[in-house]
């Protein structure tokens, strides 16, 4: 049996020190972790750990910025349906996927531990821009409808509403009928009449959409 190339290793224990420290952050935040629970987690020692982050501050930063790697491989469309798609998907993987949660209560959080990091709602924003480019490039949006602009307050929006369904419902079970209500109001303002009549805005869109990439990879992989 070969070995397991060495920086094939390094990125495994990284990936189980992420989704270790992140199951502790969720549970916990951030001053409620500690990197012995982080350790006892992922079950490495705190030299594998200090090899890949410095700190406490800087694994928490990676989690913060990781949240696009939940979202992002399960999406196949394009223009105004991939954003659609994006926010319905966050919206399901906020109840599945203990990377994205903790990301999201750590970018929340983020002020109680000394750190102002506005990287991941901009990270956001780029990617949201670019599905809305597509858009315009597809003649999907209305004149006057600027990309960036828009994207912007979806993201806003969007932290807002998960916000509020964590308040408001038991493990933001909400959140997607909020999706799917904003998208609603916000359709007929955004986009040209045809297309809003052929754009799906649909919670089971999520699921069907994780599933579909998965088997995606695993026919690739099958013919590799």
């Amino acid at each position: 049996m070969t070995q397991q190339p060495k920086q094939e290793r390094a990125i495994q224990t990284r990936k189980e020190i992420l989704q270790a420290a992140a199951v502790v952050f969720d549970g916990s935040g951030f001053a409620g972790a500690s990197i012995k629970r982080i350790l006892g987690e992922a079950g490495v020692t705190a030299g594998a750990l200090y090899f890949h982050f410095k700190s406490k501050e800087d694994l928490a930063r990676a989690i913060m910025n990781a949240q696009p790697d939940s979202i992002i491989p399960w999406l196949r469309s394009e223009g105004l349906q991939r954003l659609v798609d994006t926010t319905l998907v966050w919206a399901h993987q906020l109840q599945t996927d203990v990377v994205l949660r903790a990301g999201v209560r750590l970018t929340s959080e983020q002020g109680s531990f000394g750190v102002r990091d506005v990287t991941p709602y901009q990270d956001w924003s780029r990617i949201l821009t670019d599905c809305l480019r597509v858009a315009v490039e597809k003649g999907e949006l209305q004149a006057g409808v600027e990309p960036a602009e828009l994207a912007e307050f979806v993201v806003e929006a969007c932290t807002g509403m998960q916000t509020y369904s964590a308040v408001a419902s038991d493990a933001r079970a909400d959140l997607a009928d909020r999706v799917v209500r904003m998208w609603r109001l916000l359709m007929p303002g955004i986009a040209v009449p045809t297309v809003i009549a052929r754009t799906e805005v649909n919670p089971s869109r999520a699921k069907a959409a994780i599933l579909d990439a998965a088997a995606s990879v695993s026919s690739t992989d099958a013919v590799a």
